[in-house]
C-alpha cells in the first residue's frame, strides 16, 4: 500500500512539474532576453525599465503594493462574486423560454458592448466614490461570459433526458436541479474562469475613475500615480501584481471547478 502511494505522489509530482516547468522556462527566457536587451540597447528607464529594475522597485515598495492588491482583490471578489450569482440566475430565466430569451438577451448583450469607461462616471453618480462603484464596473464586465456559458450549458441538455424526466413526472425544480444545472456545470465554470479575470480588469478600470485615496488606494490608483509621475518601473510593478491577481483567481476557480467535476465529467481528468 505505501509503493502504491508512493508512485502516485510521484505520479502527481511528475504531472505538475509537466504543468508548470515549461511556462516557468519560458518566463526566464523571455526576462533574461528583456534584461539584454534594455542594457545592451541603452532605453531609457522611463520608458522600459529592465526587470531587475522592476523587481527592486516591487521589493522597496512592497507594503504599498501589498495593500493596493488587497483593495482591488476585494472589489474584484465582490463583483465576480455577484456575476457568478446573477449570471447563472439570468441564464435559467433566458432559458426557460425561446421567447423569453430573444427578447432579453439582447439587453444582456449591452453589458459586453458598451465600454466600461464610457459608462464609469455614471457609476461614481450612482454609486458614490468608493468600493460600491467599483464593484458594480467588475460585475458589468465579469457578468457577460457567465451569463452566456451558463445559457449555452442549459441549452445543450439532451433532449431524451429532458423526456425521460417529463415521463417520470418530475417537476420544474427536479429538473433544473437535478438535470440542466448539472449538466451545464462545465460549461458555467468555463464562463466562470473567463469572468474572474475580466472582473480584475473591470476593477482596475472602475479604479481610474472612482478609485480611492490615502490608505484605500488601488492598484488603478497606483497605475495612475506612477504615470504621472514617471516611475515606470513602480507602474510595471503595479501592473505586474494585478495580472498575478487575475492569475491567482483563475488557479482558484480552475481548482474549485476541478474538484467539483473530477469524479464524474470528462474535462476534469
Amino acid at each position: 500500500m505505501s509503493s502504491e502511494s508512493t508512485r502516485a505522489e510521484s505520479g502527481a509530482l511528475g504531472r505538475a512539474l509537466s504543468f508548470s516547468l515549461p511556462p516557468l522556462v519560458a518566463a526566464v527566457i523571455f526576462f533574461a532576453v528583456w534584461e539584454v536587451l534594455v542594457a545592451q540597447l541603452h532605453v531609457k528607464p522611463f520608458l522600459l525599465p529592465a526587470p531587475s529594475a522592476i523587481a527592486k522597485v516591487a521589493l522597496a515598495e512592497r507594503k504599498l503594493l501589498m495593500a493596493a492588491m488587497q483593495v482591488t482583490a476585494e472589489t474584484a471578489l465582490a463583483g465576480f462574486g455577484l456575476s457568478a450569482i446573477v449570471g447563472v440566475l439570468v441564464a435559467i430565466v433566458l432559458a426557460s423560454s425561446r421567447l423569453v430569451e430573444r427578447a432579453l438577451f439582447p439587453y444582456a448583450l449591452v453589458l459586453q458592448t458598451v465600454p466600461i469607461v464610457a459608462i464609469a462616471p455614471l457609476l461614481v453618480l450612482w454609486f458614490g466614490v468608493g468600493a460600491r462603484a467599483v464593484t458594480a464596473s467588475a460585475f458589468i464586465v465579469s457578468v457577460f461570459p457567465v451569463i452566456t456559458n451558463a445559457l449555452a450549458g442549459l441549452r445543450s441538455v439532451d433532449p431524451n433526458l429532458r423526456d425521460l424526466f417529463r415521463l417520470y413526472g418530475a417537476s420544474r425544480l427536479a429538473r433544473l436541479f437535478r438535470l440542466e444545472l448539472p449538466w451545464a456545470t462545465p460549461s458555467i465554470a468555463t464562463g466562470l474562469r473567463v469572468a474572474c479575470g475580466l472582473a480584475v480588469i473591470g476593477a482596475i478600470v472602475g479604479e481610474f475613475v472612482a478609485g480611492f485615496a490615502e490608505d484605500d488606494q488601488g492598484l488603478g490608483i497606483v497605475v495612475l500615480t506612477s504615470y504621472r509621475q514617471l516611475r515606470t518601473d513602480l507602474l510595471f510593478a503595479a501592473v505586474t501584481g494585478s495580472a498575478l491577481l487575475g492569475l491567482a483567481m483563475f488557479a482558484g476557480v480552475t481548482v474549485l471547478s476541478h474538484l467539483v467535476l473530477r469524479r464524474w465529467h470528462a474535462s476534469a481528468k
